[in-house]
């Protein structure tokens, strides 16, 4: 299977080790709550977002239904029917992409969420549900760019759904819940505005990208999209056999995830780890476990280890950090700090 032709291969991306590797952990495990990407303009956030969705392993759906219901557990209360009892009856299925769905800044609450479809209202006298963006991100991910731009009342919108894996809608006489789970990725210039805790806190992982300084590595970025420009056919078959390796390693992943252990010392070291870092509450050591499993199951590793918690522990702990006005490091200093010392006890 080719990449999609309107994204450039998530494969060809140069550096940004940290990003990708985050992408692909939250690919490997929808469970790890998303990832948020801070950084640079033109440093490739977006377009490595996008380019992760030609990688994703098909999922199975029940035809035609528009909120992408799994055959073998549709979910309860599907508005287009899926869960209707009939112990008879097979649902008819089809494989489709998983859905990468984009948020626009300027989308409304009713695009985001869905409304009454007006068409069927005014030519046949009937209330309709017209599914938004959330019904088509359910089983996948959702993708807002520049989030921290993004209106409060939908942040607290985005915020209810992400808690609750489910959409409710109640307009014009219309009264209708359906599931909305997905991955939810961000991405945002902090000079352009602060994102909001309680959004920020909704994300599993958060990485921070920067201009690559390295003078090879910027030459064989222009490199690279010169080539994808002049000819994406050529690019893309140029590349698709390292594709095909991601796609490979994602869909291994997933099968081997729950087979991968954790023991007594490695869940020891990652609680000690958010103990010296004074992280609230419970989440950040739950984040950092899943990551550390799907990290190991993208290594094709039965075991976790103490090399995937120093991989995964800046990307899931540095959001989670109160500031300190005494330590003027950053928060990945710290963490590298109280890493070093965990490690060492």
């Amino acid at each position: 299977m080719h990449c999609k032709s309107s994204a450039f291969p998530f494969a060809a991306i140069v550096g940004q080790d940290e990003m990708k590797h985050a992408l692909l952990i939250a690919a490997a495990d929808s469970a790890i709550g998303g990832v948020m990407v801070f950084g640079d303009r033109g440093t490739g956030k977006s377009t490595a977002v996008r380019a992760l969705a030609s990688l994703l392993p098909q999922m199975q759906v029940v035809r035609n239904c528009r909120f992408h219901c799994d055959p073998k557990a549709p979910s309860p209360g599907c508005p287009d029917g899926c869960d209707r009892p009939n112990s008879k009856r097979k649902l008819p299925a089809e494989s489709i992409s998983v859905p990468v769905v984009d948020l626009p800044l300027g989308a409304t609450e009713d695009r985001i969420v869905g409304a009454l479809d007006l068409e069927r209202a005014l030519t046949r006298g009937e209330k309709a549900f017209e599914p938004g963006l959330l019904a088509r991100a359910h089983r996948g991910f959702l993708y807002i760019d520049e989030v921290n731009l993004l209106e409060d009342h939908l942040v607290d919108l985005l915020l209810d759904v992400a808690a609750s894996g489910e959409n409710v809608v109640e307009r014009e006489g219309l009264s209708v819940r359906h599931p909305a789970r997905f991955v939810l990725i961000g991405s945002g210039n902090p000079e352009e505005g602060e994102l909001r805790p309680q959004l920020l806190d909704r994300f599993g992982l958060s990485v921070e990208v920067r201009t690559p300084q390295n003078l090879a590595d910027r030459v064989e970025v222009l490199k690279r999209r010169d080539a994808y420009d002049r000819d994406p056919g050529k690019f893309f078959v140029a590349w698709n056999k390292q594709g095909a390796r991601i796609r490979d390693l994602i869909a291994a992943a997933r099968e081997r995830l729950s087979s991968v252990a954790i023991d007594d010392e490695m869940l020891e070291l990652m609680s000690r780890l958010c103990m010296s870092l004074g992280a609230d509450g419970l989440r950040g050591e739950l984040t950092l476990m899943r990551s550390a499993r799907a990290s190991a199951a993208l290594d094709g590793a039965a075991a976790v280890g103490r090399e995937h918690i120093c991989r995964v522990a800046p990307m899931a702990l540095r959001h989670r950090l109160r500031r300190n006005p005494l330590d003027e490091s950053g928060s990945a200093v710290r963490i590298e700090r109280a890493l070093d010392e965990v490690m060492a006890s």
